[in-house]
């Protein structure tokens, strides 16, 4: 299936959904007229329509029998009545990508009485500004090329990676929450900036950018971050100072609690 020529549907216009849109149409892997949304909400796909020029319906059936792929964007615990009511018009021929949280691929097959491939795919809110980190596990029906396919479509907002299923849990834990985990520690050192002296907006430009480029340096190296932590950290300095505060605050084994705190929800979501 050559990307090019697919026809997408996208069940659900949220968030999350219209930033795959907007990476996908930026792109410039589908035109606008390649692209069917449907939502339960006739304003929303209003403005889906004037913001991306994209097809609109409020017909699931009309979305799935017109689609060749089709994107499952809506909360997980909605997807059981969803799957229940696009059935009856899938088929062996459509390949669905889902990125429903802790929703097993096997469980979604059965939902459509087998009818369609899946491939689970966790992104992250970062796909706003084209940054996510999105994993990928192939499911049944799934083949080689569904998924060289979906890494295509989910590569314009971002990062892709390819786990088995087993993985998806602690994909969910750690790179879909963890944006979250890193907004509050952004929040906390312009706040301790603040404290400092630091006017507010500076001390979150600061906070923000020291983030971002100590994340950059990490992907642009390849070196470990103990590695870059120790070339920055000078005997006796401030850095190893502040280190030693981390230490004191279990910093490394909090964010280890709350990427397991994730991981477990994620697995009563999917039961």
């Amino acid at each position: 299936m050559e990307i090019q020529k697919i026809k997408l549907g996208i069940i659900g216009g949220g968030n999350m959904a219209q930033n795959i849109l907007r990476g996908i149409l930026s792109a410039g892997l589908l035109k606008p007229d390649q692209v069917v949304v449907s939502d339960i909400s006739p304003d929303r796909l209003s403005e889906l329509k004037e913001t991306f020029k994209v097809k609109t319906t409020l017909d699931n059936h009309e979305l799935v029998k017109g689609s060749d792929v089709v994107v499952l964007a809506v909360k997980p615990q909605n997807m059981k009545g969803l799957l229940d009511e696009i059935k009856t018009v899938s088929s062996p021929e459509k390949l669905y990508l889902s990125i429903a949280a802790g929703i097993k691929a096997e469980a979604l097959a059965a939902g459509l009485d087998k009818k369609g491939r899946i491939i689970r795919i966790m992104p992250n809110v970062a796909a706003k500004v084209l940054e996510s980190a999105s994993a990928l596990s192939r499911g049944p029906g799934a083949t080689q090329d569904d998924l060289k396919l979906a890494k295509q479509l989910f590569e314009a907002i971002g990062k892709t990676v390819v786990v088995t299923e087993e993985l998806m849990d602690a994909v969910t834990g750690l790179s879909g929450s963890g944006p979250a985990y890193i907004f509050q520690i952004i929040e906390a050192m312009a706040d301790a900036g603040v404290k400092a002296g630091l006017p507010r907006a500076t001390a979150l430009d600061l906070a923000a950018q020291t983030c971002y480029g100590a994340a950059k340096l990490v992907l642009a190296t390849g070196e470990h971050p103990g590695v870059l932590k120790d070339q920055v950290t000078s005997p006796a300095g401030t850095t190893i100072a502040g280190i030693k505060a981390l230490e004191q605050g279990s910093l490394r084994g909090t964010l280890m609690e709350a990427v397991e705190a994730a991981v477990e929800r994620s697995k009563e979501l999917g039961k």
